[in-house]
């Protein structure tokens, strides 16, 4: 397998103006491939910030088998009803809007989930991200994903210098879906909110290419600037960022996993019936160091 694995990782977009973004590896069982066949996996991933695997077939075992030939895993945040993690299984986190017995078996329930890098609010935030599809909806729930390398490299001169050298704040009051996290008091004030501090330009540690890193928008703040000028900054930014010719929408089907470059990639979710079923399993890989610039 390893020998031609190079031979099925296909670009999702090769007309596209950055054609390298996302890739989808074929003909591949997760479970069953050698280490040599891993590491051209894991140069995929750097190579093209996500990959797109269809077809398979992983129980939470598999997924976490897989999941740490990347590294160390986290363990899954608190959810908004309260629970941690799957009984016996700390690393699987589940985003679904399925109501159980009264009570949300997950989280982020059915609305739309805002752009977003995980975690991010974090001084170590994860290196990887890997969503697995156990149930989707007949339509909606769709998943973007945009490119930071492209973002920084599409900026005007003068946004770049004015970039390059700053902080953001990056809040970790709510979640992607808008909800309050677990413990959290908010504050009307995005400097006096919990959150990390970030490099607003940073450096790829694996790649070694110069990326936007912004997080969410909600809340942010750049050092240093009062409110209204960080405001008006951080909205040039993330019309750059979030350019549609930059992003890529995958349509999920049963059995697909994506596996995406949380440092270098933006991600974010649309709404969908909530009276439709979505199951998916998550599971994050630690990040070594904080960003850096």
């Amino acid at each position: 397998m390893s020998s031609t694995l190079s031979h099925n990782i296909k670009p999702l977009r090769p007309a596209a103006p950055n054609p390298g973004f996302g890739a989808e590896v074929t003909a591949i069982d997760l479970r069953a491939i050698d280490d040599a066949g891993f590491e051209t996996i894991r140069q995929a991933w750097i190579d093209h910030q996500f990959l797109l695997f269809r077809g398979q077939s992983l129980t939470d075992h598999d997924l976490i088998a897989f999941s740490r030939r990347f590294g160390e895993l986290d363990h899954a945040p608190v959810q908004e009803n309260g629970q941690r993690f799957v009984p016996g299984l700390p690393e699987i986190y589940i985003v679904s809007n399925v109501i159980q017995d009264g009570a949300a078996i997950g989280s982020l329930g059915a609305g739309e989930a805002v752009w977003h890098t995980d975690m991010s609010y974090l001084p170590k935030p994860p290196k990887a991200s890997m969503l697995y599809a156990l149930e989707i909806p007949p339509s909606g729930g769709d998943t973007s994903f945009c490119d930071m390398y492209a973002a920084f490299d599409s900026l005007p001169d003068n946004l770049r210098a004015r970039a390059t050298g700053r902080r953001v704040k990056h809040d970790g009051t709510y979640n992607s879906g808008g909800y309050i996290r677990q413990g959290v008091t908010p504050a009307d004030d995005p400097r006096e909110a919990p959150g990390a501090l970030h490099p607003l330009v940073c450096i790829h540690p694996e790649s070694g290419r110069r990326m936007l890193y912004l997080g969410r928008r909600r809340m942010a703040w750049i050092e240093g600037m009062d409110l209204p000028e960080s405001a008006a900054f951080l909205d040039e930014l993330w019309a750059y960022a979030t350019e549609p010719a930059l992003c890529f929408t995958h349509r999920w089907r049963v059995g697909d996993l994506v596996l995406w470059d949380n440092r270098c990639t933006m991600h974010r979710r649309d709404p969908f019936d909530a009276t439709a079923r979505r199951i998916m399993h998550r599971t994050q890989i630690k990040g070594a160091a904080p960003p850096a610039a």
